[in-house]
């Protein structure tokens, strides 16, 4: 699949690494940046489509919101693990639960943004709990140069789910994040504790990008890729 993932917002919280690792299959382990997980809220804008073919109006542009942690792999590699992801496309949903294994819910959804603003709200309609709301109104700041914790919680090119078949991967290509700062007007959010975590404490840490270009691989299985050794991951 190609796609964009554009105006994005990214918002994140340390927790306990306890507190995570419970939450994740056998095979991941938690991921730590001096000692700490973090967890994202992650708002944008989608366009997808099948790679080589352009997108269709309405039905490949819709907006997104995943909540998501860092994690490695069995082989030793990083990447993300996602608790939950909202889309406001039905059929996006039914395909990528179907082909990738992740945790797609249906919602309503819709993204609002201007020159130095940007409004994400999403309220969950299947599968439940119908409702579960998220809003997020974000004032845009400056560039930044990335830090190396900006590049933890960024630059991730493995996308964790699990399948009949056992714990798999997809890869995730795409250029360096354009990054800005961000300061958070208002936050409203149910999928975070949903998920089964703690309610997160205190401000975020909050990202914005224009967007990246992303190409992502069919699944892989991550356990066989271990356990044979070599490079050449098994296809799921």
């Amino acid at each position: 699949m190609e796609m964009e993932w554009n105006r994005l917002t990214f918002l994140h919280w340390g927790y306990e690494p306890e507190d995570v690792q419970r939450l994740l299959p056998d095979g991941l382990e938690v991921d730590t940046f001096a000692g700490q997980a973090w967890v994202s809220l992650v708002p944008f804008l989608m366009v997808v489509k099948p790679a080589g073919f352009p997108p269709l109006p309405w039905v490949s542009t819709f907006p997104e919101t995943n909540v998501r942690t860092y994690v490695i792999g069995p082989d030793g590699e990083r990447g993300i693990w996602f608790f939950s992801l909202e889309a406001s496309r039905l059929a996006a949903v039914v395909t990528a639960r179907a082909a990738y294994r992740l945790p797609y819910m249906w919602a309503k959804m819709r993204v609002n943004r201007d020159p130095h603003r940007v409004r994400y709200e999403s309220h969950r309609r299947w599968p439940g709990p119908h409702g579960a709301t998220t809003i997020v109104d974000v004032e845009l700041g400056d560039r930044i140069a990335p830090s190396e914790l900006d590049l933890f919680l960024t630059a991730r090119f493995r996308i964790y789910s699990l399948s009949p078949l056992g714990l798999t991967y997809a890869l995730a290509d795409h250029e360096s994040w354009r990054l800005r700062t961000g300061t958070v007007l208002e936050l409203r959010d149910d999928l975070i504790t949903i998920a089964g975590l703690p309610s997160p404490e205190g401000d975020p840490l909050v990202h914005h990008s224009p967007g990246v270009s992303v190409a992502v691989s069919r699944p892989f299985l991550a356990r066989r890729a271990r356990r044979e050794g070599t490079a050449m991951p098994a296809p799921a």
